[in-house]
């Protein structure tokens, strides 16, 4: 993940970064950002299944819904992904902040970012942005990644968790 202003961008945010990093002990990764925008149906995926996430005071989160009718380009993404709704709703308000950057682990709605010309990380970007920025060590960053399928509910490939962890051991 690269920021090529020394602003921070506007966050969008799915559920799932909200959560696993919550899991993992570094949802503090966020809050150089500003504000994490939540849309509402994220919000209430977050209060069913990590309301914690939601009453934290490590980062400023702010729920909101849109109000504007959805976007053609979207409605036919939805369609053709089967978005759900928090997707959906982060899609469509990641548009409406146009340049947010949307913070998304699910790969159809990283599918739709990119064909909607939306920024997309997800929560392994997080963690790799956390070393480039200093946030945290290599190596306490390198043994989360260790342990992320131990004690996160995030469903990845373990051939991509190895990719990505050799990827934080040759950074700086």
């Amino acid at each position: 993940m690269e920021e090529t202003d020394q602003r921070p961008p506007l966050v969008v945010c799915d559920a799932g970064p909200l959560i696993h990093l919550d899991e993992v002990g570094c949802l503090d990764l966020l809050a150089d950002f500003p504000v994490v925008l939540v849309p509402g149906e994220v919000w209430r995926e977050a209060q069913r299944h990590r309301p914690s996430v939601l009453v934290q005071s490590v980062v400023t989160l702010r729920q909101l819904t849109s109000t504007r009718p959805v976007p053609p380009a979207l409605a036919a993404m939805a369609r053709l992904l089967s978005l759900h709704a928090g997707e959906m709703e982060a899609l469509r308000v990641a548009l409406e902040h146009d340049p947010a950057l949307l913070l998304t682990d699910d790969t159809a709605a990283r599918l739709a970012a990119r064909n909607l010309l939306i920024r997309a990380h997800g929560t392994l970007g997080i963690l790799l942005r956390a070393i480039r920025r200093g946030q945290r060590s290599k190596d306490e960053l390198i043994e989360v990644l260790r342990e992320l399928p131990k004690k996160s509910t995030l469903h990845l490939k373990r051939s991509l968790l190895d990719d990505v962890i050799r990827e934080a051991e040759r950074l700086p």
